[in-house]
C-alpha cells in the first residue's frame, strides 16, 4: 500500500553484517566451550562443572545461531525495515517482524532499555492479538516480548538505516499526524 505521506526506513546492510559475523564469532566460542572433555573442564579452576560449561556452550550456539540466520536472511531481504503512512507502520525490522499496525491499533510509545540498547515499544490496543501472529516459534518470541517491555511489537534500530533518537521522532510525528485520524 503506497500514500502519499510515507517515510521508508531501509535496512543497514553494514549492522546486519556486522550482526551476522559477531554471531558467527559467538557460535565458535559456543562450538569451542562444547568440544572440552568434561575430566578437562572438571580439572579447571574456575568453571569446573561440566553441565555449566556445556550448558552454557549449548544456550551461545542455539542463540547466535539463531540472530546469525535471521542476519542472513534479512541480508537477503530486498523489502524496507519499517513504512509508516497514513494508514500505519509496517514491521519488517526483525526476525519477529509485526508486520502491518494500523494507528487504531496503536495507544502510544514507550522506551525499552536494556543494557545501554534502547528498543521502540508499540503500545497496542489488543496485543494477545499481535502475540497469536505467526507459528509456534514467533508466537513464543513475541509472548517473550510482552512480557519482557509490555507489547509484542518492539523496534530496534539496530537492523534500520537510522539511529534510536531519529526513528523515535519520525514514529511519534506520524503518530500525531494519523492517530486522530483513524
Amino acid at each position: 500500500m503506497h500514500t502519499e505521506d510515507e517515510k521508508i526506513i531501509e535496512l543497514s546492510k553494514t549492522k546486519l553484517r556486522m550482526l551476522v559475523i559477531g554471531s558467527v564469532i559467538f557460535v565458535a566460542m559456543g562450538l569451542w566451550m562444547v568440544q572440552f572433555d568434561s575430566v578437562q573442564i572438571a580439572a579447571r579452576h574456575r568453571y569446573n562443572s561440566p553441565v555449566l560449561m556445556y550448558g552454557i556452550g549449548v544456550i551461545v550456539i542455539l542463540f547466535f545461531g539463531f540472530c546469525g540466520v535471521v542476519g542472513i536472511r534479512k541480508l537477503l531481504d530486498k523489502k524496507p525495515g519499517l513504512i509508516l503512512n497514513s494508514a500505519g507502520i509496517h514491521d519488517n525490522s526483525s526476525g519477529v517482524a509485526a508486520g502491518f499496525v494500523p494507528w487504531s491499533e496503536i495507544t502510544g510509545f514507550s522506551i525499552f532499555e536494556m543494557q545501554k540498547q534502547k528498543i521502540l515499544v508499540i503500545k497496542l490496543l489488543e496485543p494477545e492479538r499481535y502475540i497469536m501472529t505467526g507459528g509456534a516459534f514467533k508466537r513464543i518470541l513475541n509472548r517473550m516480548n510482552y512480557k519482557m517491555c509490555g507489547s509484542p511489537v518492539a523496534i530496534s534500530a539496530n537492523s534500520l538505516k537510522v539511529g534510536f533518537d531519529e526513528l523515535l521522532k519520525i514514529c511519534d510525528s506520524y503518530l500525531y499526524k494519523y492517530q486522530k485520524n483513524s
